[in-house]
């Protein structure tokens, strides 16, 4: 069968699909991922195939200053910028699909696929990273904050959210008309869907998001896509001295986002009196501090005593996985969503507002979380209940179930 992974996003979109692959393949099924080009060797390494979605969202997720708001000139910059990256992401996802599928799982943020697979009469099923259906359980992840608002006020604005405009509207419907389809909003496509149950699964574990009691049958919450098993890896000779030097460091990276600058993260690390990795920059080489590109989450993270992050899907599951205490600063979309149930959990201390960043307020968050032995039990717990999920098998089941 030819699984065909539509995953337009940033890096940490791309990861969990090309992990989920890797597993897929020696389940007898044919992998291709379409991807942004910055991604194709995270999915040939994957042994997957590549092929291209145009563009690049990594300038779209560069944030203000810590501590900063953005403005209301590069918000309108910003939505204006998302949409052509959709309509690039749109017609690729057709230009993928066209060059041989014999079903395709579509990420939250690709709702196109779904236009593109009635045309070429390709079943489509839904592979979410986040809880992204109106659930009384929780307010809507778009939101950027973690606030609930109540049974009905969570149900009630996920649902006005569903309805309203969003900045892939306008590419699926130029490409349904293009395709000689009949008119049909996005959110009245979805709201469809959600009345025939349609499958959509997703990646991320019941341990951390309990299955909320509104959800449809069709929605499956299977465990968390790992990513690709980074087998043979070896870490350059100074960040293994590094590790050997003295007591394990405090990881802090920001993932795609770029938040932070090295002058910030060493001001912060010094303030927490912890050792520390860095990630997201280069050419520091200190006696407590050291900067690194681009190491295994799943190698780097059980040898921290605590990471700081931006609390995306991915990066936060990796923490978990570790069972080290995590220290969030979630700055928008789902991140809040996921810095808070870290929290709830008992893995980590309060989640710092990227609004109200500054080293003072992270660097008591680091020592927190590094002092207080509770967040490391629980992180532990967590880590050991994750480790017995099998989270491809129900994958495997709904492409060969809906293949017929």
């Amino acid at each position: 069968m030819r699984v065909l992974m539509i995953a337009p996003g940033t890096r940490g979109d791309v990861v969990p699909m090309a992990g989920l692959g890797s597993r897929l393949i020696p389940l007898g099924f044919d992998l291709a991922i379409s991807a942004n080009p910055a991604y194709a060797q995270v999915i040939t390494d994957a042994g997957c195939e590549f092929r291209e979605l145009p563009g690049d969202m990594s300038e779209l997720v560069t944030p203000a200053a810590p501590g900063q708001k953005t403005t209301g000139s590069v918000l309108r910059n910003y939505f204006e910028q998302l949409g052509q990256y959709m309509e690039l992401a749109a017609h690729g996802t057709l230009t993928a699909a066209q060059a041989g599928a014999d079903v395709i799982l579509a990420n939250s943020v690709a709702p196109y696929a779904y236009d593109v697979g009635e045309a070429l009469v390709i079943p489509v099923i839904g592979a979410h990273l986040q809880p992204t259906e109106p659930s009384s359980a929780y307010p809507p992840v778009v939101l950027g904050s973690a606030r609930s608002l109540g049974a009905v006020g969570n149900k009630l604005l996920g649902r006005l959210i569903s309805a309203g405009k969003a900045p892939y509207d306008a590419p699926a419907a130029k490409l349904r008309h293009e395709l000689g389809l009949p008119p049909l909003t996005r959110a009245k496509a979805e709201s469809r869907r959600r009345r025939i149950q349609q499958p959509i699964l997703h990646g991320f574990s019941e341990h951390i998001v309990p299955r909320p009691a509104d959800w449809h049958e069709g929605l499956s919450i299977d465990g968390y896509w790992w990513p690709a098993a980074a087998e043979g890896f070896q870490p350059s000779d100074q960040l293994a001295q590094f590790l050997a030097d003295g007591p394990p460091p405090v990881f802090i990276g920001f993932g795609s986002t770029e938040a932070m600058d090295a002058q910030f993260m060493l001001d912060t690390a010094r303030k927490a009196g912890v050792r520390a990795v860095l990630q997201g920059m280069e050419g520091i080489d200190e006696p407590d501090a050291i900067s690194i590109g681009a190491v295994p989450h799943e190698w780097l993270f059980p040898r921290m005593a605590a990471v700081v992050h931006h609390s995306g899907a991915g990066t936060a599951a990796a923490g978990l996985r570790a069972g080290v205490p995590t220290v969030s600063v979630p700055i928008f979309t789902d991140q809040p969503f996921w810095a808070q149930r870290v929290h709830q959990l008992g893995a980590g201390p309060a989640p710092v507002p990227y609004k109200k960043l500054n080293s003072d307020l992270l660097a008591a968050a680091i020592s927190q979380a590094v002092s207080d032995p509770a967040y490391a039990r629980n992180a532990q717990q967590i880590s050991r209940l994750l480790a017995g999920e099998d989270s491809v098998a129900p994958v495997a089941a709904a492409l060969r179930g809906i293949a017929g």
